[in-house]
């Protein structure tokens, strides 16, 4: 996933997604929920880092993602700022965290519940206690309508993009294959993503974060009106 699209991604994103609206709204949900005196964030599933280069203002932000190809373009972005090539699902850093984000809806990427579970315990581990951990979840399965065709497209002046993709479904697996033609000063060039999500039910969500431990909530608006789980280890007496 995102091997050869990882260059284009902020191109055909930051024409969807305002950044800094979504962190600004962000963070508040963060300050109303944070019961540690820290500001350390780890953003898991980062992607390019254009989340972190906002929340680097008021944190001390690090990020993970399993594509190398997209750290690579975080790294660029975030010269310095610890950036880790990592499975949400099994991960171990060094670092205990105050805050946790999860955004987008990256946790479909762990396809099934086991895998659900084994992320969510993960996120608790790296948790400090008194911590808040916030995910954005995909479509749940009544959500998702398959047989529905999308298009993103990118119009700038040494830049033009078609993504093509139809809704599908497998199950409980969303199925996008994202047809890209790219044209760029060097020529145009075509190529194929095939990306998996699962489709997670709300109580399937609720309950691999409280099989952890913590506490959580749910915001059906959230930052980017797809819900937000927000999540959080009891503090220490």
């Amino acid at each position: 996933m995102y091997q050869l699209s990882a260059e284009y991604y902020d191109a055909i994103y930051l024409a969807m997604k305002d950044y800094a609206a979504e962190t600004n709204l962000l963070k508040q949900i963060i300050f109303a929920h944070l019961q540690t005196d820290g500001k350390h964030l780890l953003d898991i599933a980062c992607g390019t880092g254009l989340h972190l280069e906002q929340l680097q203002t008021d944190f001390q932000v690090e990020g993970m993602d399993i594509s190398a190809e997209m750290i690579e373009v975080a790294r660029r972005r975030l010269p310095g700022i610890p950036l880790h090539v990592g499975d949400m699902a099994n991960f171990f850093l060094r670092n205990t965290y105050d805050v946790i984000t999860c955004l987008f809806s990256s946790i479909g990427y762990v396809r099934t519940v086991e895998r659900l579970q084994r992320a969510a315990e993960c996120m608790a581990d790296h948790l400090k206690p008194g911590g808040v951990l916030l995910v954005e979840p995909w479509f749940t399965p009544e959500m998702w309508h398959p047989n529905t065709p999308h298009i993103a497209t990118v119009d700038l002046p040494d830049l033009k993009i078609a993504r093509v993709n139809t809704s599908m479904v497998d199950g409980r697996i969303s199925i996008l294959d994202l047809h890209h033609l790219v044209g760029t000063p060097q020529g145009t060039q075509y190529f194929l993503e095939h990306h998996e999500l699962g489709l997670f039910t709300r109580d399937e969500m609720t309950d691999a974060f409280l099989r952890t431990g913590l506490s959580v909530t749910y915001e059906a608006d959230g930052i980017y009106g797809r819900g937000l789980y927000i999540a959080q280890k009891q503090k220490e007496v």
